[in-house]
């Protein structure tokens, strides 16, 4: 109970920043692409290195290769898998998923940012089924702080994209972002069941977010020629991921 306890406040901690990092589209003017990729970027960095620090490595000490690998490709071929079947859209890569042309563009962009998010509650909830507590808190205050750019680049690409007002935009990227708190749930109670799930749980998590930067977020800063400054961004959140991971040690 203390596990499926700390996994929820866990996504209601990510869901909060994602919050608070979308309160500048109520009253504030649109920041350049530059600032928006170089935040995306950011995030991409923190997903990328927590996914090996907090993830990942800890799957493998725990239950040797072969679970964590397994459950690092089932977690690709999942994110796969539901970025073929949800119609979702973005910005820079348009329209993706079935039958995309029947639902409305404010739509479409919530269901893009809840597939980002669904990798990032997952992990926030199976973290805290493991006996790694550090490691656990590491990863929800990355994931948190990596969602303030976020939720602000979402916030103003649903109103330079759709017709959506400010108030309705900020709506929409908060309740996009609250999936992680479910998610956080599922991947909590999950990764808790049994001891022989927890690696696999960890890897699959890890193999979400990674395809999720590499399919959808990477691209997305480097289709309109800010690639060096949104690696950058990579580069920052990398280096915050790794700093907390060893800080919270």
């Amino acid at each position: 109970m203390n596990t499926l306890l700390l996994g929820v406040l866990g996504g209601v901690f990510t869901t909060f920043l994602n919050a608070v990092g979308a309160l500048p589209i109520l009253f504030l003017r649109e920041p350049s692409r530059k600032v928006l990729d170089v935040g995306l970027g950011f995030a991409a960095g923190v997903m990328i290195a927590a996914s090996f620090t907090s993830l990942l490595l800890p799957g493998i000490e725990m239950g040797g290769l072969l679970l964590p690998l397994t459950g690092f490709l089932l977690g690709a071929a999942f994110i796969t898998l539901t970025d073929r079947v949800v119609p979702h859209k973005h910005e820079v890569i348009g329209l993706e998923g079935i039958h995309t042309e029947r639902v409305k563009a404010v739509t479409l962009f919530a269901l893009a940012v809840t597939l980002h998010n669904m990798p990032e509650g997952l992990a926030v909830g199976v973290g805290f089924s493991s006996d790694r507590l550090s490691d656990a808190i590491a990863l929800m205050v990355a994931i948190g702080l990596q969602n303030i750019p976020e939720g602000l680049s979402i916030g103003f690409s649903i109103l330079s994209a759709t017709t959506a007002k400010r108030s309705k935009a900020y709506l929409i990227s908060v309740l996009s972002g609250a999936v992680e708190i479910p998610l956080a749930f599922i991947g909590a109670l999950t990764a808790s069941l049994s001891t022989s799930i927890l690696p696999i749980a960890l890897g699959f998590a890890a193999g979400a977010m990674i395809f999720v930067v590499s399919d959808e977020v990477i691209p997305e800063t480097h289709r309109v020629g800010h690639e060096k400054a949104a690696s950058y961004g990579v580069i920052l959140g990398v280096l915050v991921m790794v700093a907390l991971d060893v800080a919270l040690k």
